[in-house]
């Protein structure tokens, strides 16, 4: 290979698919490599007997759960906020034409040993059973707040400078109780622990305001939407994109190794005794293992069901959080449920996901309280895997490393990572002020 490529991106999981769909679209020349012989990395799709190769040694599941090719497990499951920013960045680089959408049935909370769906407006609030009479009245008004909060228009802001003033201090403004904030930040916020309490209000303000016009966006029960036939049709929507504006892929390529000049940058990729030239290396943490620490693990189970899972309305896609303060746990838990109604599984049949950041060395032991929701299973699966962040100072060494997936299962996170990444390699900020009816979500 004697071209010299701007960029190789190592990895086909959904962080490199979207970053190398975004540098090929401004025009830089990249090659996209990975060693495995299927799309999406870690993030990547199964079926039920690549399913059970994986967790059970075997490629023979039992007949009774239907047809292998009707079902597409994603190994790391996460719905996407209806007008987050992933929503954006397709529209961006109009992937949006490669993929078809649905609404997500529901977004639920966990609160004293009980799912209740998450209130996200001040109506809704009203309703709601997680409150008694005199709080539901303060939680509404919060809610008119934060509904009416314009950042440039100083009218809508109650004298108050949400740059500065904490999150505790605005919800105390409103003296809303634990339980109450509870819920605000973790399942309307999407906070995955306690911190953003002592951090500026204006973050959570934004996070609720999100999910609000997500939630009015499709007018279903949840903010959230997810792709037909899962997330594995993503990093090939963007590998299309990518081969649109001239990028190369190549699937099967062993033992990649990053090559680096004598002052210690990346100047290319070695792969089958051949050596691809490149000024920049993208890649997942598995290719540059030296260039990254552990910062901690995520334990996962994985339940082929016949029913959804109760106390969620019959719903046939559904969020569940549980926050950390209801389980007695440093971190959240997170319950994913999907189905035949997302071509996920064969009629009739639901895949449910529960996963958390691993706190002991017993994750099987940690999940109870999510498995416990489910109701009865057919088949269970634990899966566990360590969580990596890179080290290195990519403008010295040119190598752009993406962190391992968290435990949520939302991409508010995931595609912060991708636009901070994109920054560091580009010195742009990703365009995303677009027009947000041009992804539209099957009905029913």
């Amino acid at each position: 290979m004697d071209e010299e490529y701007d960029v190789i991106v190592l990895g086909t999981g959904l962080k490199e698919c979207i970053l190398s769909g975004l540098l090929s679209v401004d025009g830089l020349k990249v090659l996209h490599m990975d060693r495995n012989d299927y799309y999406g990395g870690e993030s990547t799709s199964l079926n039920l007997i690549q399913l059970w190769k994986k967790f059970r040694g075997s490629d023979k599941p039992p007949a009774h759960l239907g047809s292998s090719r009707d079902y597409n497990v994603d190994m790391i499951p996460k719905f996407m906020m209806a007008n987050g920013i992933l929503v954006r960045v397709l529209i961006h680089t109009d992937v949006t034409k490669y993929l078809s959408f649905k609404a997500v049935d529901g977004s639920y909370v966990f609160n004293k040993g009980k799912i209740h769906k998450v209130p996200a407006t001040d109506m809704e609030a009203l309703k709601s059973p997680l409150m008694g009479l005199f709080e539901k009245r303060r939680a509404r008004k919060f809610f008119i707040y934060v509904q009416n909060y314009v950042e440039n228009d100083p009218r809508t802001h109650d004298g108050l400078d949400l740059t500065r003033v904490t999150t505790k201090a605005l919800i105390e403004k409103y003296g809303l109780d634990d339980n109450t904030i509870d819920f605000i930040g973790h399942a309307l916020a999407l906070h995955r622990d306690d911190r953003y309490l002592s951090r500026p209000a204006l973050d959570t303000v934004k996070r609720m305001q999100l999910y609000a016009q997500s939630l009015a966006r499709f007018q279903g029960g949840s903010p959230y939407i997810y792709p037909l036939y899962g997330l594995g049709e993503l990093p090939q929507g963007f590998a299309r994109l990518s081969a649109v504006y001239g990028g190369t892929y190549m699937l099967n390529k062993p033992e990649c190794k990053v090559e680096f000049d004598e002052e210690g940058k990346a100047c290319g990729v070695t792969s089958d005794g051949e050596t691809a030239r490149c000024k920049k290396v993208v890649c997942d943490p598995s290719y540059l293992p030296n260039k990254v620490k552990k910062v901690g693990k995520v334990a996962r189970a994985i339940a082929i069901m016949s029913h959804p899972i109760p106390n969620t309305d019959e719903s046939h896609s559904v969020q569940v959080i549980l926050p950390q303060k209801q389980l007695g746990r440093k971190s959240d838990m997170y319950l994913f449920c999907c189905s035949y109604s997302h071509n996920v599984a064969p009629r009739g049949k639901f895949i449910a996901f529960v996963s958390t950041e691993a706190e002991t060395d017993h994750p099987e032991m940690e999940l109870k309280p999510g498995i416990d929701l489910l109701g009865p299973v057919d088949e269970l699966f634990f899966d566990t895997y360590d969580r990596f962040e890179p080290v290195n100072e990519p403008s010295l060494d040119q190598c752009f490393i993406s962190t391992s997936y968290d435990a949520t299962t939302h991409f508010e996170s995931t595609v912060m990572d991708v636009l901070s990444l994109y920054t560091q390699i580009t010195g742009k900020t990703v365009d995303l002020s677009v027009d947000l009816s041009a992804a539209s979500a099957a009905e029913e």
